[in-house]
Order: structure tokens, then C-alpha cells, then sequence
């Protein structure tokens, strides 16, 4: 029982990572309509026309944002390379119930993440354009939040039930 629910745990863990990476490196954030042309925005540059430029003004929230994607990615990482580890070694408990907590607080620093972006989104973007939406990118951000949570789960759950089963019997002694 522990290898399936660690092992969905890990898998889960594994696209939550390559979302989270994707979602915190691609430009589609946002998307507007600015001075008559599509502009997007993602946490580290806007783009008009195709053409892509950094982000000019230092704003508190890009940086918070940044900072705790940043961080959900290394924790996510961390979960999934000690849920790799209990496979590779045999069934640690205490590496899975580790990933476990680190694929949580991966998925709440990144639920951290969107929710300060989705406030200040709408309340500051939302009121100066009025023809713009959140886009891929961020959709792709609360998928891996979901799938973070999950992984989570699964892997604590794993754990619970590794320490609740009795060991097998030992077999050696007959």
C-alpha cells in the first residue's frame, strides 16, 4: 500500500513541478488589449505586439509572487526527489512523510503566490484595462497548486498507513 500511495503521491508531484516550473517562467499571466494591440504579462517581463520587454518598475507584488513561486518550485523539487529516494532505498517512512509536508508547503507558498497576484490584479490591472483576462500561465499555476496539495496527501497518507500496518512477519526464523 505504501509503493501505490507514494507512488501517486510522486507522480502527482512530478507534474506539479513541471507545471509550477512552467507556469513561473512563460509570459501568459495576464493578457490586455493596450493602446489597441494584445499585450501579455507574466511575472518576469510584458510582451506587446510579440515583442517581449522586462518589467521596468520594482513592484512589491511581482517580487512576492516571484519569491514565492521560486520557493514553491524548490519545495516541490525537494518533495519529489525524497519521494524518489524512499523507492531507490526501500520504504523509508520518514522520507515519505518529508516529500509529503514539502509537496504542502510547496502547494500553499504557491496558493500564496496567486492569491497575492489575483488581488492586486484585480484590483489595480482590472480597473486600468478594461479588456484583459488571466491567462494560461496562471491557469497553469493553480493546476500545479491542486496537484501539489494532492501529492501531499498521498504521500502523508502513505505514511499513516505504513506506521498503522503491522510489520510483516518474519519469515527467517522457520
Amino acid at each position: 500500500m505504501l509503493y501505490t500511495l507514494a507512488g501517486g503521491g510522486t507522480l502527482c508531484g512530478v507534474a506539479a513541478l513541471v507545471l509550477l516550473i512552467v507556469s513561473t517562467a512563460t509570459d501568459f499571466w495576464m493578457q490586455y488589449r493596450y493602446s489597441g494591440n494584445s499585450a501579455s504579462q507574466g511575472l518576469w517581463r510584458f510582451c506587446i505586439n510579440n515583442k517581449c520587454h522586462a518589467h521596468t518598475l520594482t513592484v512589491a507584488f511581482w517580487d512576492a509572487t516571484r519569491a514565492f513561486m521560486l520557493l514553491s518550485i524548490l519545495s516541490c523539487f525537494a518533495g519529489v526527489v525524497l519521494g524518489l529516494s524512499a523507492f531507490a532505498n526501500g520504504a523509508k517512512s520518514r522520507r515519505v512523510r518529508t516529500g509529503g509536508i514539502a509537496l504542502l508547503l510547496s502547494g500553499f507558498l504557491a496558493l500564496l503566490a496567486l492569491a497575492i497576484y489575483t488581488g492586486v490584479t484585480v484590483n489595480f490591472f482590472g480597473k486600468r484595462y478594461i479588456d484583459w483576462r488571466f491567462s494560461w500561465s496562471y491557469i497553469l499555476g493553480w493546476l500545479g497548486i491542486i496537484l501539489s496539495l494532492t501529492a501531499g496527501m498521498f504521500q502523508l497518507w502513505a505514511y499513516q498507513r505504513n506506521t498503522a500496518e503491522p510489520p510483516p512477519p518474519d519469515l527467517s526464523d522457520s
